[in-house]
């Protein structure tokens, strides 16, 4: 049974269970990509010693980087399965199942012995507790879009700057996934780096906790109410809305590529290429995530005023240009200018992120939202964001020169640019009635 306030609920309750979903959708997605967050990060700088020894130092980084890659090619599993659930049982029920499977794994992954104790055995454990994250996130972010946006005006009102409150939570959890490594991996050398780990299950609890305090979704309440719900929303949405989910993935590529460049790769790089310490590129990206904290509010908030369509355009066609700024920044190994590069691709990456998340959710219908809204956006994990760090590696190692990822970089956001012209701008459109019974107001 879903519980719903009806419809005879006051503005002001109302008002009161839209913060309490925005709040519960941030906070939850922000825990989710700390743990997400957190094993990339490791990833980078120490699961390549600790578990892949090899006498090749790129080899090593580069299966390191392998099981990092896993994470992104489980989510859309994680999508169809929870996007499934998200349709058919609620968003509130599938959400709280995503959040404790997260917070386990990550747990999991500071108990994890070392190459030392159990040779191969803890880097297939490594990469199989990886997969479950990535089964988590690829339910999780599909579900606190959903929660945060169908709890606002079905029609017009702010909800680009609502469905940017999930994305908030990335920059949070690179924040705090960041300074968990910098604060406690000087600690001991065994137990500092596995802190942060064990620390999720904490921040899992706290998570779950606010998110049992939040009510079902009105358009999802009324979609039971109306007898509406699919019985295999996925294979529905597959059959009907194929094109929007590959436009959504695609869309995607120009974003997630360059940042887990920015944030990812970018580790390896300037300490192990330009020769600076791993404390200091830490402040940078860190400064870089504070940063991404006002503006991916802020470009979901630009979107309700100018729309998502034409927002993301501007967005991805700066990155194509930013692409071949930001690399000769970091190249002149002049710590400000490499501090500079760092922060400003943040606001400039968040121009597509910011709107990103209403942008996608609102090419799908209400029935089939939470399962085409997923697939669209974690399908582009496999070919985005996932790869791109192990594409860099190969791109340097091959070619000794960042021009050639700045290469890649632009023709990424050229993807997203094409992408963004051919998904329809429903900014203005009923977002509780379903699109397939009514003509479409905007094209």
């Amino acid at each position: 049974m879903v519980e719903q306030q009806g419809p005879d609920a006051t503005g002001q309750q109302k008002r009161r269970q839209l913060v309490r979903a925005v709040i519960a959708s941030a906070v939850g997605t922000s825990i989710e990509w700390y743990d997400f967050f957190l094993y990339g990060f490791a990833a980078s700088t120490i699961f390549a010693e600790l578990f892949f020894p090899t006498s090749d130092p790129t080899t090593g980084l580069l299966l390191a980087l392998g099981t990092y890659f896993g994470g992104f090619a489980a989510r859309p599993i994680g999508a169809a399965i929870f996007g499934h659930y998200g349709d058919r049982i609620g968003r509130k029920a599938t959400l709280i199942i995503t959040l404790l499977s997260m917070g386990i794994a990550t747990a999991l992954v500071g108990l994890v012995p070392t190459y030392e104790q159990i040779g191969i055995w803890g880097g297939i454990l490594l990469t199989l507790l990886r997969l479950l994250q990535g089964i988590s996130v690829g339910g999780e972010w599909g579900g606190s879009v959903l929660l945060a946006t169908e709890w606002g005006k079905s029609r017009g009102g702010k909800r680009g700057f609502l469905g940017s409150w999930p994305q908030f939570g990335v920059p949070v959890g690179l924040v705090l996934g960041y300074l968990a490594l910098q604060v406690f991996q000087p600690i001991d050398p065994y137990w500092g780096w596995r802190i942060p780990f064990l620390l999720s299950i904490v921040m899992a609890a706290v998570g779950l906790y606010i998110r049992l305090g939040i009510l079902e979704t009105p358009v999802f309440a009324k979609l039971v109410a109306e007898n509406k719900v699919e019985r295999v929303p996925v294979r529905q949405v597959l059959a009907k809305n194929w094109r929007e989910i590959v436009l959504s993935a695609l869309l995607r590529t120009g974003q997630q590529a360059p940042f887990y460049i920015f944030t990812v790769f970018i580790l390896t790089y300037a300490t192990k290429t330009l020769g600076f310490e791993a404390g200091d590129v830490y402040t940078y990206v860190i400064v870089a995530g504070l940063v991404s904290l006002v503006t991916v509010p802020f470009w979901g908030y630009i979107s309700d005023l100018v729309g998502r369509r034409r927002l993301y355009i501007v967005g991805a066609a700066l990155m194509v240009v930013w692409s071949f700024i930001y690399w000769p920044l970091l190249d002149t190994r002049v710590p400000s200018l490499v501090f500079l590069a760092i922060v400003l691709a943040a606001p400039i990456h968040d121009i597509q992120y910011g709107p990103q998340a209403t942008f996608i959710a609102e090419s799908f219908t209400g029935r089939l939202r939470y399962s085409g809204a997923s697939l669209g956006y974690q399908l582009a994990s496999l070919t985005a964001g996932g790869p791109a760090p192990l594409i860099a590696v190969w791109l340097y190692a091959t070619y000794q020169s960042s021009f050639a990822i700045a290469v890649y970089m632009a023709i990424c956001s050229v993807i997203s640019i094409v992408a963004a012209f051919a998904l329809k701008d429903r900014s203005q459109q009923d977002y509780a009635v379903e699109y397939d019974e009514v003509k479409p107001t905007t094209g």
